[in-house]
């Protein structure tokens, strides 16, 4: 099985996990059709400020139930997007007037989320974008709802990138010490892009070396994420983003520690009228394949601007809660097995027990190859029941396959779970839990 490299944050508990929620919540909750209504609309930043502030009022928020949530659908871990590219800050920032505590509702959001979670069990990441279109020294770029401006030029003089990279490393500074967070999630570089003159942006204008010594000065077992274009080898965690990767990813060629972000729907923020919601067995399939090829899988939900979840948000959870609650076993500590796949099946292997997760379900008979003559014992992980290993003779000699294939005897019909786990024990296994408890 492959190791990947060794990180400076402290990924142990995180590669065994293996599951988290990200959570996108800003003011673009209110107008409630994506997260990056500022710019796709190309919105005056002060106005779309003025429009939104004094109405951002989330009385429903209740983070104990958010945590509750998270936990009871499996996820060991979560993520708050602290700031998002809007600019408008969940925490009482001293370095901002742009800020939760400056609505209607008053409050500082971050503190009680990282309590509420914690109380749970649940390990705390706090998300922060490089990108900031409300403020007055974050330039005019490709992204910047202002880009088309005819005076867009013009308007980027007096503007100073070395200033607000400073304005950065403060709040970095403040979400550290105030909140102590398992894990950083900076967002996002885009150096080699341009529109109309307008460059885009990088490790220089973030001055990326001063906010990572920054970073490692204050918390150096945190988690940090792979988005403030530095040199390789430099994040602790490599972040595929709306994509299915089909392998282990791979820096420099050598594994790595990843974690694919994906969404329910095909937006971050709560978006009202959005409809490509991903069904049962795509949201299983999301988290099983990324497990099987080494990675976490972390899961979006955008409150409201009321500050729960919607209810497509809370259906989707529920399938993971249902799912999780069977099978969890075959996530938690798990990663890519040693051994192939058979066709229409997934992998994932913690020691001596593999876990075959079926996809789609074969007619009596599953063929595991590289495994013949390993398994002591297969069963199915939702009820327990035993999965025959041998069959009749009738059967067997029936079935041509080479030596080193094992057969499992399925029932007819596929049992009634989204995606069914066969657990394979493989022989040693009791020998080998006889010697830890010695």
């Amino acid at each position: 099985m492959l190791t990947p490299q060794p990180t400076a944050g402290d990924t142990a508990w995180f590669v065994h996990d293996r599951f988290g929620m990200f959570i996108h919540w800003g003011l673009y909750a209110l107008p409630a059709r994506h997260e990056w209504l500022l710019t796709t609309e190309k919105l005056d930043p002060a106005a779309y400020a003025a429009r939104y502030l004094p109405r951002f009022n989330p009385t429903r928020y209740d983070p104990r139930a958010w945590a509750r949530t998270a936990r009871a659908a499996g996820m060991r871990y979560a993520i708050l997007t602290a700031k998002h590219h809007e600019g408008f800050c969940l925490w009482d920032t001293a370095f901002s007037d742009y800020k939760a505590t400056n609505t209607p509702y008053g409050q500082d959001l971050v503190a009680p989320f990282v309590e509420a979670f914690r109380a749970e069990g649940l390990k705390v990441g706090l998300y922060y974008s490089l990108l900031d279109w409300s403020h007055p020294d974050f330039t005019i770029d490709n992204h910047h709802p202002l880009r088309d401006h005819p005076d867009a030029a013009r308007l980027n003089q007096g503007r100073s990138m070395p200033r607000y990279a400073e304005y950065m490393r403060n709040q970095v500074r403040e979400l550290l010490t105030r909140f102590a967070p398992d894990i950083l999630w900076c967002d996002f570089s885009y150096p080699d892009v341009s529109y109309n003159g307008l460059p885009g942006k990088g490790r220089a204008d973030w001055e990326s070396e001063q906010l990572y010594a920054l970073i490692r000065e204050l918390s150096p077992r945190i988690i940090l994420n792979n988005r403030l274009d530095l040199p390789a080898g430099r994040a602790d965690v490599y972040t595929p983003e709306q994509v299915q990767p089909t392998e282990w990813m791979r820096v420099e060629g050598e594994p790595v520690v990843w974690e694919a972000c994906q969404t329910f729907s095909g937006s971050w923020g709560y978006s009202r009228d959005e409809e490509s919601w991903k069904s049962p067995e795509q949201l299983i399939m999301l988290l099983i394949n990324t497990v099987a090829i080494g990675g976490n899988l972390l899961m979006n939900v955008g409150p409201t601007a009321l500050g729960d979840f919607d209810p497509r948000a809370r259906d989707a959870l529920q399938v993971y809660r249902d799912w999780m609650q069977q099978h969890g076993e075959a996530i938690y500590g798990c990663t890519q097995s040693q051994f192939p796949a058979p066709q229409d099946c997934r992998l994932t292997q913690k020691g001596n027990k593999v876990y075959v997760h079926i996809f789609a379900w074969p007619f009596k008979v599953l063929h595991l190859p590289g495994l013949g003559g390993r398994v002591a014992y297969a069963r199915f992980l939702h009820d327990g029941s035993e999965v025959p290993i041998t069959s009749t003779a009738w059967e067997m000699q029936h079935l041509t396959v080479t030596p080193d294939t094992q057969r499992l005897f399925l029932p007819i019909k596929k049992p009634n779970v989204v995606t069914p786990v066969i657990e394979l024990t493989l022989h040693g296994y009791e020998a080998a839990s006889v010697d830890r408890s010695s």
